[in-house]
């Protein structure tokens, strides 16, 4: 590092280590310093110059460029200052969305790498952060349309707190504990935002010794707030995103054993996965953990013990079956992804702890790093799983992840199996998906089977044999098949140097035994390469053109298909080529020349296929291909152009075409070899270059393409993994040795190929032959002379291929930027990159711009007598593309090598050791692509005049007549724009005026301006962040010419489409802070190094930078106001049609603002057009009034109070110190607890707390409540104290006739039967209340009393929304003119409540949910007292009850934990109605029971709520239905033994009632268990032994399906360790009982039970009584009851819950060997005992059933027990029924299970075993 000090003046923080090993790396330091320097400069000038758009975003892209191109190649104090400056510009108030979004990427890239920045180096402040993401991602403008925010804003913002968040300062912590503690109400959707601020922010890296700073102020609480819940909440994800967080950064330094179980658990039970006989899935309300997630966590919990291991080895055992391919279902999905995120976290883990350089961040202690063998208990927990996942259709992706990342471990322990499995599917012809997952895996691991010697010695003797089994893969009938055989060729042959070693014995001594083998071995590399030549071969002749036309219709898929094939086939052989020994490489020379030379195909597929393998063996060994291809090819093609008549033939013999094109392709090599074939390919291009015939000139003119390319570009000249050759004799070195060998970035020795003075000059030499004759043709065709157009397009076609062969040495021109078109104050430069452009001589320093002008002639002399020429007009276009844009490599080439690049690397990379230990090959490419980039970024320069031409030139053709032309010249138009931003801006004029309703402006040329518009793909003008831009077009828009053609109104609807996505809010007003302004002096320092090229602002250009920006501000403001105003005025004309005035009306919408007033025209428009008869109109007026009326909203004045001296002040408690989470003394005083009306002055006493949330958690530090109402701004205002936008709305809404009309529009129906209640009604009327008091109240009242009688759904909405946004709307009015609206608002609430409807109760249930929403229960006495009123009446009928129930229950949910008291009295009621005569009733009833028992949860280290609770409720009805025992135990004797309930012909009233009531109780447990935070108590699953009975219910339909969804909930509830013994005894109970519908019950529940709970309930003593119960069970005398036993039994052995051991075994063979009398002695004795003979049989199928449920346990393997159990059940085949039964289904479920693997499997059995299975499971042949 030193001598980098040394060299560029400073140590550089991180550089890209590939720059220096370019061919010119010697230029790049001082390049580099240059250029930061200039960015430095210009960045801090252009802050000074307060211009930040476009002056500091041009040089923020600048930045981020030189990022890319270098590293952070800058010192450490520049790297502070740009993050300081950076910091600085996000949290400017008010800052421009878009500029947020750029510079917070800016910030990111400058944070991200945490490992060049410690703590100690940086701070930064987290509330500045804290307040910008509240600003924009929690808006509370955004929805009312306000603010315009990108939608990817909020991934910048995520991005950049998550790289700050490592430097808040050590005192964050608890300052954010402070400020989002109090949103931690569980109840409220704050306790969601305060979870994800936590999360974001909150630092997790703090070094041990200031823990105490850091995560311990938080880790139990949280974990313990976690482990309370027990259903899922929308934030449980994202709280362990933190867990999984400080987990992985404070590794060894948090106890995680207590919540390992409980970790394991929620993610198993969130895959959702069916379990047992019904497999019934209950809703959830999350989808459980993410995997990354979890896999972060699981693997920061490892180490010290392997506790982990062994709980995650459970987890694995439990869901193995699920990856088995036929168990596929809706989980299968994310569980797949599991195989690959845990192993990737683990690698990840132990690359930390043995690879990763020494970093500040803190490192894993010792005792707590993974060691040896919690290396290999990792990997043997994972390989049943993987290896079954392997061949699922959706997973072996998946699997080849994992498998790759455990073959980097334990090869050893994985390789082997997959090859066995890889092997095998080698031999299936009827299986191909077997053999594509096995060789996707195997290619995986290819790497690790090469090097891990080690622990694999034998990995490399299977490389061979591997890729000979593989060949017949390429297969021209299955398109996957053949490339994953091209991709498994490649990769080994990638890691295989191909020679042959087997002399190596002669000449090295020290050879392994193995070394040996492998050595012989290798003599077969000769033959794999023929035969793969071979196989290649037949593809190319079964790819012929007219093959695949024939066979396949779909020409689009097959072309793919076809370019698929033949980039594999290319790419592989040229791998191979690169990695052959000279003697091989000679032997597949020769044998494709013969077959080249011997054969001719069609170009389009075939010839393609070929010539792309010649270009591949050409490229390897220039010299030697050369001399056998050229000269074939040439003497062909020149003899057959010999004649005259050849030359003028339209369509050439495929022969000629042929080898023209092998020759296209294999000039494309090293010019060195090149240059001794000059002359030869001199005369081809001669002979070919003006053939008539279109394809053959064509190939000619790429011939002198690639030749041009070969002379002048740089490029790599080998890939070869071995950076000395392969070409040295075995005896200097042995290559199996470097087998799987990585490259090494220091010392590569790349053979780049350089342009040398012989290979410019035959460049130059070509040029002049080829390129000025076709100039001068076309210059005298513009002047007049004769050229039809084949000749035209012939000689564009030459010149357009000159021109990108020549690209790379063809200089941009050299002209000065224009100056009309840069509106801004900043210095602005070209980017000067050395990319080794050979010298030239400005030979050809005017050539660009003279094709320009020549093109710019041509085009114009076309399209006066020419137009229709449109394929020479489509060759202009891209020659102009070429001039602009193409100096040796398009963006387009480069972004497609990258994403090639990028898939290789990561599925080669080693990413245990990481540290860039690629293959040489890789390194090679990635350093070329360095190279391209560079090129891509060199030629990019600023608009000149040349481009200014061009620019308009494509407009121009943009609205041509003829579509293929306007299509082409408008996607060179959009490059060119996002090229040259000035560019954009230059022509926005041009393009607009195609827009004019002008009867000279033709059809296309309005569509190609329209299209122009629309962007393809690219933000349209109309969304450019420039208000003159945006006032113009906008404008343009509006008055554009009007076309009835659906193609012009369907892009018109685009453009409108288009604008609404990516239209942000502009800003009006910038400013640049005092703060921004101090951090650029650090960049300016003089004394820096690289010092800033350039020195800040004087004082005076200080204050002229403030004056200017003063002055931009005030002209944006005008020309925004101008906008509104003419906008306004458009549409107030009435001149405009119908669909453009409502996109005005759009257009004003989007102009809402927070920081400037509406114009009072706008507002007058606006209120005018909600009385307007189109429905679009009213509906945008709607929107837009209530945002205008939020804008008008007058501030009102807040206070800080003390919520301690407030409670005191109402009471004598005293508050509870420290964090006391729930009711408490110092959080009561804002409850609901009135018994009348409040009085005046009661009132005025109130201290009003509007938000639910504040006080349940704790208390803010500073806690704002509104001031007194006498502090508040004034109501009641007069017309004179309005400001005119208010006036305009007061007028219209106090006319009468106004209002008439308005209510009449909104109580019309829109859309019939999917019309609901709509919130921005609501919110226009909420503003008008709250904006002016009562005063519309009196025009208002007639109509809401005529709404009030009228029954229709839509008066009934209209009403709806009317209510809510008045009661909302009085928050601020004084109390008197609240209580005159109550004694209005209360009869009609009254009447309503009596007359809704099946269509109008959603809408009153979120009239009264809204009017609740954010209220302080105090202010809605009149309305909840209302509503409790005797919801239950009978008189309107059970929906008329069920009504009102349900609207009372939305309005109680909002207000939570502060209305105890009517929860109570709420209870009280319901509990008289739970045996309803009606179901719907009832249903309601227990809804709303559900939802008062939410809060009825207490929060760790909190109170005990006021609520009402479970548990006295539960208590209260246990007694009332015991009697349900006894119905069924009467119904069950009565209706023999089938417990059938006659429900309906009962006519005991009592009978009646608790039916009514059980289904009432379990309407109530269903909602509750859904819902509720705590887990179920022991109350709710008393209620078990009653409900499991029911389920069966046959007579009684209804109580069937709930005793059964009941009993899946309860099943699937999460239970703590603590209430399992309640849940076992809730079993046994059952067990016990006399109710065998209620035992087999039961057994499906405790299945479910134990799955959903397997952690907690895997404690010994609740294992033993388990085992017990169901062993007993199995003994029970009801056939069916013993079946379900042996089914659970079955399930529990499978899911690992029961161990397999040899004692349950022996009970069970105990119990099979129960004596039974003969058969002879049943029939002939009369003193036969046959209750003893059926309780031996119950005991001898009681273990049957039990060693059939050991067999059904592993239906995909053979266990070494399972052959004798097998056998040992056999001896019962013959055995009285229902035994003979269970054995002979449990072998024909055997058979069925193991058919798959069979093969595999029988390997377990003996010869004589094998004989007896065979005789039982294959049927006898008929004919026998």
């Amino acid at each position: 590092m030193s001598s980098r000090s040394d060299k560029l003046g400073f140590s550089p923080q991180k550089e890209i280590i590939y720059n220096k090993v370019l061919p010119y790396s010697e230029s790049v330091d001082e390049e580099s310093n240059s250029q930061i320097a200039d960015i430095k400069a210009n960045l801090a000038r252009s802050v000074q110059l307060k211009e930040l758009r476009p002056g500091v975003a041009y040089w923020t892209a600048r930045l981020h460029t030189y990022i890319n191109l270098y590293g952070r190649k800058f010192s450490k104090a520049d790297h502070l200052a740009f993050i300081q400056l950076y910091h600085e510009l996000i949290t400017i108030p008010d800052l421009e969305f878009k500029l947020v979004e750029s510079f917070s990427k800016t910030l990111n890239v400058l944070l991200k790498k945490r490992n060049i920045l410690s703590r100690d180096d940086l701070v930064l402040p987290w509330r500045p952060l804290y307040e910008l993401v509240k600003r924009i991602l929690y808006s509370s403008y955004e929805q009312l349309g306000m603010q315009w925010i990108p939608g990817s804003i909020e991934g910048c913002l995520k991005n950049l707190v998550q790289s700050a968040r490592v430097y808040f300062s050590d005192e964050s912590t608890q300052e954010m504990l402070d400020e989002w503690r109090p949103l931690m109400c569980p109840f409220d959707y704050t306790m969601e935002v305060a979870i994800t601020y936590f999360v974001s922010f909150l630092p997790t890296t703090l070094p041990p010794e200031k823990h105490h700073m850091g995560f311990k102020l938080w880790i139990d609480e949280f974990l313990q707030i976690w482990d309370s819940y027990h259903n899922s909440p929308q934030w449980e994800g994202t709280l362990l995103e933190l867990f999984a967080r400080v987990a992985e950064d404070n590794i060894g330094y948090i106890d995680w054993k207590p919540y390992i179980e409980k970790f394991l658990t929620c993610y198993l039970r969130g895959f959702n996965l069916p379990v047992g006989s019904k497999k019934l899935q209950v809703a959830r309300r999350t989808k459980g953990y993410a995997n990354g997630v979890m896999a972060t966590l699981i693997v920061a919990m490892m180490g010290k013990d392997q506790e982990a291991l062994t709980h995650l080895k459970t987890f694995f055992k439990a869901v193995e079956s699920f990856f088995h391919p036929s168990n596929a279902g809706k989980f299968t999905f994310k569980l797949q992804r599991v195989l690959h995120k845990i192993p990737q976290a683990f690698i990840n883990r132990l690359h930390r702890e043995r690879y990763a350089p020494e970093s500040w961040q803190n490192r894993i202690p010792e005792d707590y790093r993974l060691t040896e063998s919690d290396i290999t208990m990792f990997v043997e927990a994972f390989k049943p799983v993987i290896f079954l996942a392997i061949f699922s259709k959706m997973g072996h992706l998946d699997a080849a992840v994992g498998l790759q990342c455990l073959s980097l471990v334990r090869p050893e322990l994985v390789i082997p199996q997959l090859l066995e499995k890889t092997y095998a599917a080698l031999e299936t012809l009827t299986e191909p998906h077997q053999l594509t997952a096995t060789l996707s895996c195997v290619v995986s691991v290819a790497r690790s089977m090469l090097k891990g010697r080690k622990r694999f010695p034998e990995g490399p003797t299977h490389v061979l044999p591997l890729m000979m089994a593989v060949l017949p893969g390429i297969d021209p009938n299955d398109f996957i098949k053949c490339m994953i055989t091209f991709q498994a060729i490649s990769t080994f042959v990638a890691l295989v140097p191909l020679v042959d070693c087997s002399q190596a014995h002669l000449h090295w001594t020290d050879l392994t035994e193995q070394e040996r083998e492998l050595c012989s071995a290798t003599a077969a590399f000769e033959d794999f390469i023929t035969l793969f030549m071979e196989r290649c071969f037949i593809l190319i002749e079964n790819s012929t053109f007219e093959h695949t036309t024939s066979q396949d219709s779909t020409q689009a898929k097959v072309n793919r298909q076809e370019n698929l094939v033949e980039v594999g086939l290319a790419s592989t052989f040229s791998t191979m080529l690169n990695q052959c020994s000279p003697q091989i490489y000679q032997v597949a020379l020769d044998k494709l020349f013969r077959y080249m030379s011997s054969r001719v195909f069609e170009t389009k597929v075939a010839g393609k296929m070929l010539a792309s393998l010649c270009r591949s063996t050409v490229k390897v060994n220039p010299t030697k291909a050369l001399s056998k291809f050229i000269p074939h090819c040439s003497r062909i093609v020149l003899s057959l152009t010999s004649s005259e008549e050849v030359q003028n033939e339209v369509e050439l013999d495929n022969e000629l075409l042929f080898n023209l094109q092998v020759l296209s392709e294999i000039v494309r090599c090293d010019s060195a070899v090149l240059l001794t074939y000059k002359s030869t390919i001199l005369k081809v291009l001669r002979a070919t270059l003006h053939l008539r015939c279109k394809q053959g000139y064509q190939l000619a003119s790429t011939v002198l393409k690639y030749f041009l390319k070969a002379m002048t570009i740089i490029y790599p000249l080998e890939y070869c993994s071995i950076a000395e050759g392969l070409s040295r004799p075995i005896s200097e070195y042995l290559p199996i040795r470097h087998w799987g060998t990585t490259g090494d970035v220091e010392s590569l020795n790349i053979q780049w190929h350089i342009p040398t003075p012989k290979g410019v000059e035959a460049a130059k030499e070509f040029f002049d032959i080829f390129f000025h004759p076709e100039i001068e043709k076309i210059k005298g065709f513009v002047q007049g002379q004769p050229l039809n157009r084949d000749e035209l397009l012939q000689s564009l076609t030459i010149i357009l291929n000159t021109i990108v062969g020549m690209a790379f040495i063809l200089p941009r021109w050299n002209k000065e930027p224009l100056a009309d078109v840069n509106y801004s104050r900043a210095d602005y430069n070209e980017m000067h990159l050395t990319t080794g452009v050979p010298d030239t001589g400005g030979v050809f320093n005017n050539t660009r711009e003279e094709v320009a002008n020549l093109m710019n002639d041509l085009q114009a002399y076309m399209l006066q007598n020419h137009a229709d020429d449109t394929k020479s007009m489509l060759h202009i276009i891209v020659i102009y593309s070429n001039l602009v844009s193409y100096f040796g490599c398009s963006k387009e080439e480069y972004n497609s090598r990258s994403h090639s690049f990028a898939l290789v690397k990561r599925s080669m990379e080693d990413k245990l050791r990481k540290n860039k230990r690629h293959l040489r090959p890789l390194l090679i490419d990635r350093i070329y692509l360095q190279h391209d980039f560079r090129r891509i970024n060199s030629s990019k320069g600023l608009y000149t005049a040349n481009d200014r031409v061009i620019v308009h030139n494509l407009v121009t053709l943009s609205t041509s007549h003829y579509s293929v032309v306007r299509t082409k010249a408008q996607e060179v138009l959009l490059q060119c724009y996002d090229y040259y931003s000035a560019s954009r801006h230059d022509t926005v004029s041009k393009v607009l005026a195609g827009l004019k309703e002008d009867k000279d402006i033709p059809h296309h040329q309005f569509k190609g301006s329209l299209y122009i518009m629309v962007g393809h793909g690219r933000p349209p003008f109309a969304c450019i962040h420039r208000w003159k831009v945006l006032h113009d077009s906008w404008l343009a828009i509006i008055q554009a010419g009007h076309s009835e053609k659906p193609s012009i109104t369907a892009v018109m609807d685009k453009l409108m489409v288009k604008i609404q996505k990516h239209f942000s809010t502009v800003a009006v007003n910038y400013q640049v802070t005092d703060e921004c302004l101090k951090a650029v002096d650090p960049l300016l320092d003089s004394a820096a190094v690289p010092a800033a090229s350039k020195p800040g602002l004087s004082p005076d250009e200080l204050k002229e930078a403030t004056i200017w920006l003063e002055g931009r501000n005030q002209e944006n403001t005008r020309i925004y106001n101008n906008l509104v105003e003419s906008l306004v005025n458009l549409i107030e004309d009435g001149n405009l049609r119908w669909k453009f005035s409502q996109l005005a009306l759009g257009f004003l919408g989007l102009l809402i603002r927070t920081d400037i007033p509406f114009p009072p025209s706008g507002v007058r428009l606006m209120v005018n057009s909600l009385v307007h008869e189109a429905l679009t109109v009213r509906k945008i007026a709607i929107a837009t009034v209530g945002a205008i009326l939020k804008q008008q909203k007058r501030p009102h004045k807040k206070m800080v109070i003390d919520p301690v001296a407030q409670a005191l002040s109402t009471s004598s408690s005293a508050s509870e110190e420290g964090l006391n989470p729930g009711v408490r003394s110092d959080n009561t005083w804002h409850h609901y607890d009135c018994t009348h009306p409040p009085t005046k002055d009661e009132w005025e006493k109130m201290v009003f707390v509007e938000k639910t949330h504040w006080g349940y958690y704790q208390w803010p530090k500073s806690f704002e409540v509104y001031a007194p109402m006498s502090e508040q701004p004034k109501l009641g205002r007069s017309i004179e104290e309005l400001s005119p936008g208010e006036l305009a709305i007061y007028t219209a809404f106090s006319d009468a006739d106004f209002v008439e009309r308005l209510i009449r529009f909104l109580s019309l129906e829109e859309r019939k039967g999917k019309d609901k209640f709509q919130s921005k009604r609501f919110t226009l009327f909420k503003g008008l209340f709250r904006n002016f008091d009562d005063a519309f109240l009196p025009v208002l009242k007639p109509h809401l009393q005529r709404l009030s009688e009228d029954t229709q759904e839509s008066s009934q909405r209209c009403l709806s929304e009317i209510v809510s946004a008045l009661i909302r709307g009085y928050k601020h009015w004084p109390y008197e003119k609240i209580e005159k609206l109550w004694e209005f608002l209360v009869p009609i609430l009254r009447t309503v409540l009596g007359q809704m409807t099946v269509e109008t109760i959603r809408d009153w249930n979120t009239c009264f949910t809204a009017a609740s929403e954010s209220r302080d229960p105090r202010k809605l006495y009149w309305l909840l007292e209302t509503l409790m009123e005797s919801p239950i009446r009978g008189d309107g009928g059970s929906f008329s009850d069920a009504s009102r129930l349900f609207v009372l229950q939305g309005c109680l949910i909002q207000q939570e934990w502060r209305v105890p008291s009517l929860l109570h009295r709420l209870l009280a009621y319901l509990e008289q109605h739970l045996t309803h005569t009606y179901k719907n009733v009832r249903d309601r009833v227990g809804n709303v029971l559900s939802w008062i028992f939410l809060f009825d949860y207490t929060m760790p280290n909190g109170n005990v709520t006021t609520s009402p609770h479970t548990q006295e409720f539960a208590s209260k009805l246990l007694p009332r239905l015991t009697a349900l025992k006894k119905l069924v135990i009467e119904g069950g004797a009565s209706a023999s033994n089938m417990e059938v309930m006659e429900v309906q012909s009962s006519e005991d009233e009592a009978r009646q009632d608790i039916i009514k009531l059980s289904k009432t109780v379990m309407k109530w447990l269903i909602g509750s268990i859904g819902k509720m935070f705590s887990h179920v108590t022991p109350e709710m699953l008393q209620f078990l032994p009653m409900l499991a009975p029911l389920e069966t219910v046959e007579s009684d339909e209804e109580l069937s399906e709930l005793a059964c969804l009941t009993l899946a909930c309860m099943a699937q509830s999460l239970m703590p360790s603590h209430i399992i013994p309640h849940a076992i005894k809730a079993l046994e109970q059952v067990a016990i009982g006399t109710s065998w519908h209620g035992k087999c019950s039961m057994l499906q529940y405790m299945q479910v039970m134990i799955f959903y709970n397997l952690y907690a309930i895997s404690q010994p003593q609740y294992v033993e009584q388990i085992k017990n119960l169901i062993v007993g069970l199995l003994k029970d005398e009801r056939l069916e009851v013993r079946e379900a036993a042996a089914t659970t039994l079955s399930g529990l052995f499978h899911c690992g819950f029961f161990k397999m051991d040899s004692q349950l075994q022996k009970d069970f063979e105990k119990l099979c060997k129960t004596k039974l009398p003969a058969k002879r002695l049943r029939l002939q004795d009369p003193q036969f005992n046959a209750e003893a003979f059926y309780s031996s049989i119950i005991q001898r199928h009681a273990g049957v059933l039990g060693l059939s449920a050991c067999i059904q346990s592993c239906p995909y393997d053979v266990p070494i027990w399972m052959p004798q159990i097998l056998m040992d059940l056999t001896d019962h085949l013959h055995d009285p029924q229902p035994i003979e039964l269970t054995v002979r289904k449990t072998f024909s479920d055997f058979r069925r299970t193991h058919h798959d693997n069979w093969q595999e499997h029988k390997q377990q059995f003996t010869d004589d075993q094998l004989v007896i299975l065979t005789d039982l499971l294959v049927s006898p042949c008929y004919y026998a």
